[in-house]
């Protein structure tokens, strides 16, 4: 079964500095039927001013996921990592027993725009971390990318969470499939156009995928995707 989240039917705010879609309830936006799915909390796509941010706030107990679609995004947190993070990259935090971040746009001239992902773990009271990585997405089309997993396998980040993230930049007319590792899914498509199933989604497009075994997700356009595996 497959329940589409359409784009325009998202939280949206509008700070000036930020401005914001949430796929689920999230700060001043509450949804009763959409506060989140299996361990996934939170996705966000943030458009961030130039030379603004998000100062240092804290969190706890949470994994944390960033996937830059343009510009950058510098990093510090209370744990003495200071990086910066671009197209091509993944951001991994576990705020576990608690971090201090800060997450701000350093370029004067360019927007950032990003996706912010939060996702619930499955242990409490874990060390802080912070880690990020460069992995092969948009460098190796028409294949998907383990970019985060339980076991760290193929060189993904481990995440303390029931969930694994994947994702994959399709030429026009290419495809992937998955089967379900956890047994459920969600699908965001960060641009273009795929369909699923005889779905066609759009650019901010979220899927609900549960008790499918597996899917296969095409695009005559082109398209990029993040899919995650739920428990």
């Amino acid at each position: 079964m497959v329940t589409i989240r359409p784009a325009a039917e998202r939280g949206h705010a509008n700070h000036g500095w930020l401005d914001s879609n949430f796929s689920f309830s999230f700060d001043q936006y509450y949804d009763p039927a959409h506060m989140g799915f299996r361990a996934l909390r939170v996705i966000n796509e943030d458009r961030v001013a130039p030379a603004t941010g998000f100062g240092k706030h804290p969190h706890r107990d949470m994994e944390i996921l960033t996937y830059v679609l343009e510009g950058a995004v510098k990093h510090e947190d209370s744990t003495g990592a200071s990086e910066t993070l671009v197209p091509g990259e993944l951001q991994h935090m576990s705020a576990g027993t608690g971090v201090r971040h800060s997450e701000m746009n350093p370029s004067d001239s360019e927007t950032l725009h990003l996706l912010q992902i939060w996702l619930l773990p499955n242990q409490l009271g874990i060390p802080p971390k912070y880690e990020q990585k460069r992995f092969s997405v948009q460098d190796e089309p028409n294949q998907l990318h383990l970019l985060a997993s339980t076991d760290a396998r193929d060189g993904s980040f481990k995440i303390f969470s029931d969930a694994e993230l994947l994702a994959a930049k399709l030429d026009p007319g290419g495809s992937v499939s998955h089967t379900f590792k956890l047994g459920n899914g969600w699908l965001q498509v960060a641009r273009g156009a795929v369909s699923v199933a005889g779905t066609m989604l759009q650019a901010g497009d979220g899927l609900e995928i549960e008790a499918e075994s597996s899917i296969t997700i095409a695009s005559k356009s082109g398209a990029e995707f993040l899919l995650f595996d739920l428990a």
